[in-house]
């Protein structure tokens, strides 16, 4: 049996790879699960698969799940604080790990599960952008496999030969990176002034939690995305295209040096990707219907418009920087967003203070953990403080 521990089992991601797990009780066992402050969605969940460890990083939220467990499930251990997160990483009852929590706060445990030598199914995007070259050398030195679970990213990964190699060795050309371009593709930049949380969670294609709604919006996700792409497979800011595709049918494409585009296509369903992850280098099913293309009917594609949707700019340019400016960026749009959806701040401001976080908060080379931990404290010290100006 496979242990599998899930980082955030009750968000869109979590949900989707207990789904796909239900499907194959003999094959995978659920060693843990995790959520910061979601008790009954959690509860519900460990009542289902019964894992041996559940933990809540509110200690609050913590007691409240053992007290209703106690009576029913008392064999499962109820645990609280962020830092047991990297105890059921790195377990060695855990095989894979399935890294869903959203934002910085998933970079510990991640980053402890790549050095406890464990199949990381990455879903959580910040990990990279934020330590970067220090998060692919702990998954070298310890053997550690690396899956990426974004839609995006595993399309690629399943268009590249697994083996050894610089992009150009495997001739490689372009990582093509598509993008739903959000609910305001369409919108001017002048309208988006006044777009409301709710317009911006709004996603036509896919059903995701509130924050990475906002990033779509703000195409800041593809901005991650871009820099999570230059780490994962070795390519060059200029090497990595996006591509705006509505239909979200393409996840995305590699060209190649005698002409060839490779396309991995299938339904916007996250199942697909984690089946994948879960199965490799096998196949399994994963409860996605088949992609009916005469439905479809047609595929369309157009490049993004970067004074429509700055925060891909910056996102760029924090790549093309380097050092601690992804670090940088990612915490200045987490607390921009953030004081979006709270009502404190109008959309067209998320920009604005990642464009000024990154010209006032000095870069440094990424050298340590710590490093990087400091340089995302002072940032969102930083820019909650300009925002507290602005207001």
């Amino acid at each position: 049996m496979i242990g599998v521990s899930i980082l955030g089992s009750t968000g869109s991601i979590g949900i989707s790879t207990l789904d796909v797990l239900a499907r194959y009780p003999d094959r995978y066992r659920v060693e843990a699960l995790s959520a910061n402050n979601s008790v009954e969605k959690l509860y519900q969940q460990c009542l289902k698969f019964c894992p041996t460890k559940a933990v809540m990083v509110n200690p609050d939220a913590a007691e409240q799940l053992h007290q209703k467990l106690a009576k029913i499930a008392p064999e499962i251990e109820v645990e609280a604080g962020s830092h047991k997160l990297e105890e059921i990483a790195s377990s060695p009852k855990t095989h894979y790990v399935m890294a869903a929590i959203v934002g910085a706060a998933g970079l510990l445990p991640t980053l402890a599960a790549a050095q406890a030598g464990k199949r990381v199914l990455l879903a959580n995007k910040e990990s990279l952008v934020m330590s970067g070259q220090l998060f692919i050398n702990a998954v070298e030195r310890n053997s550690a496999e690396l899956i990426p679970i974004d839609s995006e990213h595993n399309a690629i990964w399943q268009c590249i030969p697994q083996r050894s190699g610089s992009i150009e060795q495997k001739g490689i050309c372009r990582i093509l990176l598509t993008a739903s371009g959000g609910p305001f593709r369409n919108k001017k930049p002048s309208e988006l002034e006044t777009v409301t949380p709710d317009e911006a969670c709004a996603h036509p294609n896919w059903d995701m939690g509130r924050k990475i709604s906002v990033d779509s919006a703000s195409m800041m996700n593809k901005g991650l995305e871009v820099i999570e792409a230059h780490w994962l497979f070795g390519a060059t800011a200029e090497q990595i295209e996006v591509v705006i595709h509505p239909e979200s049918v393409i996840h995305s494409m590699v060209d190649y040096a005698d002409g060839s585009v490779l396309a991995q296509l299938g339904n916007p369903d996250m199942r697909t990707p984690i089946a994948n992850g879960l199965a490799w280098p096998d196949r399994m099913a994963s409860g996605v219907m088949p992609l009916d293309l005469f439905k479809i009917g047609k595929l369309t594609f157009y490049p993004p418009d970067f004074k429509q949707f700055p925060c891909l700019d910056l996102a760029y340019t924090a790549l093309k920087k380097g050092g601690t400016c992804s670090t940088i960026l990612n915490a200045a749009n987490e607390v921009a967003v953030q004081a979006f959806l709270d009502h404190q701040i109008p959309f067209t401001y998320i920009p604005r203070l990642i464009e000024w976080a990154l010209g006032e908060i000095t870069s440094t080379t990424a050298e340590s953990v710590d490093t990087i931990l400091t340089s995302d404290t002072l940032t969102r010290q930083k820019v909650e403080e300009q925002i507290y100006r602005w207001k």
